[in-house]
């Protein structure tokens, strides 16, 4: 594991405990956690020490309707690790919500899914070709991940990052409405204004921030975008 805070907004309702797991396939232009990258920039940890710091604020975490949010990183390259976590916490009588790229969604096994009572899925870009740009990575394995969610009836938020020039592109965001609003799990979308919060850590690593002269989305168009979900019927923020 990367480490763990108390957050409350976007990780899920309520105030939650978030794991940040180590490792991710993806190279995001615009991650803000480039820490989380490798494995071997964590450390190993068990299921029993997460359970232990879990168990510590477990009862306020009830009090406040919160949960644990498993996040990272990527936390589905521990699928064993990240079932493990998000089964005990269940036993905690907690609620449970796992913070995926839906990249790795075929290693999400149907026991893990089912102990979880809310995927954060973060939809990079709509366009293909975007995804692979901005990412690295390929965009049909989460749309796969998506109905396979739909199928489940496993309650979903989408993320969507906002980046000029990047994902603000408004007919793929009609593309990705679209498709959102044809999934019955989709409780609600966030769209997540671009942010340069994460470029000291880039500096502290010795690495480049791709986007370090990319400003943050207008007011306007973030609106805008938030419109094109909320006019197919979608909660939007």
């Amino acid at each position: 594991m990367h480490s763990w805070d108390l957050s409350t907004g976007a990780d899920g309702p309520g105030t939650r405990f978030v794991l940040f797991t180590g490792g991710c396939p993806l190279r995001c232009l615009y991650c803000h956690n480039p820490d989380t990258w490798h494995m071997r920039d964590s450390r190993t940890a068990t299921a029993d020490e997460v359970l232990a710091q879990v168990g510590t604020c477990a009862a306020f975490l009830r009090a406040a309707g919160g949960g644990v949010t498993v996040s990272g990183g990527e936390p589905l390259l521990q699928p064993a690790f990240t079932a493990e976590v998000l089964r005990r916490c269940k036993g905690l009588g907690l609620h449970t919500a796992l913070d995926t790229s839906g990249f790795l969604g075929e290693r999400a096994g149907d026991a893990l899914l089912a102990d979880t009572d809310l995927v954060l899925l973060d939809v990079k870009s709509f366009d293909a070709a975007v995804y692979r740009r901005l990412t690295g990575g390929e965009l049909a394995p989460t749309l796969r991940f998506a109905r396979r969610l739909d199928r489940l009836g496993t309650p979903t938020w989408i993320r969507y990052v906002l980046v000029p020039g990047w994902t603000d592109d408004l007919d793929a965001v009609d593309g990705l409405a679209d498709f959102a609003a044809g999934l019955e799990c989709v409780r609600r979308v966030d769209v997540l204004p671009f942010h340069r919060l994460g470029e000291a850590k880039y500096r502290a690593l010795g690495l480049r921030f791709p986007l370090a002269h990319t400003p943050a989305p207008a007011p306007e168009l973030v609106a805008r975008v938030r419109d094109r979900f909320t006019a197919r019927g979608l909660e939007a923020y």
